[in-house]
């Protein structure tokens, strides 16, 4: 048993031993996903014993634990890590590379008619959700994983049309099945996101990015070649939503490890109600503070923001209003669960050629009246326009992608 003197202050070396797990089995080969998983376990807790400072780093969850025994020097910690570069302030709409999410469209990931419809729908949809977790009964996890390997492997081949490919694995606290889900999709160069479900802590992301970077990174010489895979976190219980300035730290950069993997957070409406025993009504209201709160703390961190499901699914009236409302409080898409709702929430989730056309006027009317009268406002159609309005507009038209040069 190796054990710590937690009244040092200083050692080279930390010896720990991770206790095993009796569902996992141990994988001998050198440069396993076993082995990489136990010296990131290994990493994350060097990083909260080191220097007495587990009160400040959030500590690797207690629910993954595999069967080796790891022996690493302090040295092994995130400040050695090579990363994707320092977080910094740009908002949300300012990244030209991310990929646009309106709609993410869920499918079971053990249902190989839903998927092979879904596939169908690859340039009518955003993004396509090969779903490990809450759409796969317990008895039919393995076989979901087995078709939804099978699935990255024939868009390898064929191609997704202009669709995002992500898998929603399962929750970090089953342990065996969401280590087993990573390992079988991060190998696939189809994969372009991963959808982690129930997110309490940093530490649930620092685990997800660790695996992510070490799965995907391939070094020769001094030049580092990363295949991008991003995490959408999803948010589903009150712990969450009370740590979630830390997630969102974790997943840009900005908390002790230095990885950038995430482009947005995800409202699970069901699981939230569950977790606080909400009773649900037609106009959400109850849970009003939730979703501000995500698109709040999303928008600081330059994340998108994605809202809940509408769960009844013929229903497209309410569905409309629903998206409507969401947009209004700042979410830039909506989950799907139906193809018959992706329309309705693509309309919505753009502006309208009315907020196009008044924003266009709104820039045009502002520029010209700044530098040629040297006024800090003008009005348009009766409307005051000044700084704020003006850096509204010009979001409308960035999002509208009517306005060359933004």
């Amino acid at each position: 048993m190796y054990t710590f003197d937690g009244n040092r202050k200083e050692a080279s070396t930390i010896s720990i031993c991770i206790k095993p797990h009796t569902n996992v089995k141990r994988n001998e080969k050198k440069g396993s996903f076993s082995e990489m998983a136990t010296k990131l376990f290994a990493s994350l807790l060097l990083r909260s014993y080191a220097g007495r400072l587990s009160s400040r780093v959030p500590q690797i969850p207690s629910h993954l634990r595999i069967h080796h025994y790891g022996r690493l020097p302090l040295s092994t910690t995130a400040s050695n890590d090579h990363h994707l570069g320092q977080g910094d302030d740009n908002q949300e709409d300012s990244n030209p590379r991310r990929q646009r999410r309106r709609s993410l469209l869920s499918v079971p990931g053990s249902d190989r008619r839903k998927i092979e419809k879904a596939l169908k729908l690859q340039n009518q949809v955003d993004a396509i959700v090969l779903d490990l977790e809450d759409g796969v009964p317990v008895d039919k996890k393995e076989e979901a994983r087995e078709l939804v390997t099978e699935t990255l492997e024939k868009i390898q081949d064929l191609g997704a049309g202009s669709a995002e490919v992500c898998v929603r694995i399962n929750a970090l606290e089953t342990g065996r099945l969401a280590l087993e889900d990573l390992q079988s999709i991060l190998p696939h160069p189809s994969l372009q996101a991963i959808v982690v479900p129930k997110i309490e802590h940093a530490a649930d992301i620092e685990f997800v990015s660790r695996l992510i970077h070490m799965t995907t990174t391939n070094t020769t010489g001094s030049r580092q070649e990363t295949r991008p895979v991003r995490i959408l976190g999803a948010i589903e219980s009150a712990r969450g939503l009370l740590n979630l300035e830390e997630i969102a730290k974790a997943g840009t950069g900005r908390s002790s490890l230095p990885f950038q993997y995430m482009d947005a957070l995800i409202f699970a409406s069901e699981d939230y109600c569950a977790d606080l025993e909400l009773i649900r009504t037609t106009s959400a209201k109850e849970m009003l503070y939730a979703r501000s709160r995500l698109v709040t703390v999303a928008k600081a961190y330059g994340l998108q923001a994605i809202d809940m499901v509408h769960i009844d699914y013929r229903n497209l009236v309410d569905l409309q209003q629903e998206c409507q409302e969401g947009r209004e409080m700042g979410f830039t898409g909506k989950q799907a669960i139906h193809p018959s709702q992706l329309e309705i929430i693509h309309q919505t989730f753009i502006p309208s050629k009315r907020d196009i056309e008044f924003a266009t006027r709104c820039l045009q009317e502002y520029e010209a009246t700044t530098l040629t009268e040297g006024r800090g406002a003008c009005v348009v159609d009766g409307i005051i326009v000044d700084a704020p309005v003006y850096k509204w507009a010009i979001k409308i038209l960035k999002q509208g992608g009517d306005h060359n040069g933004l």
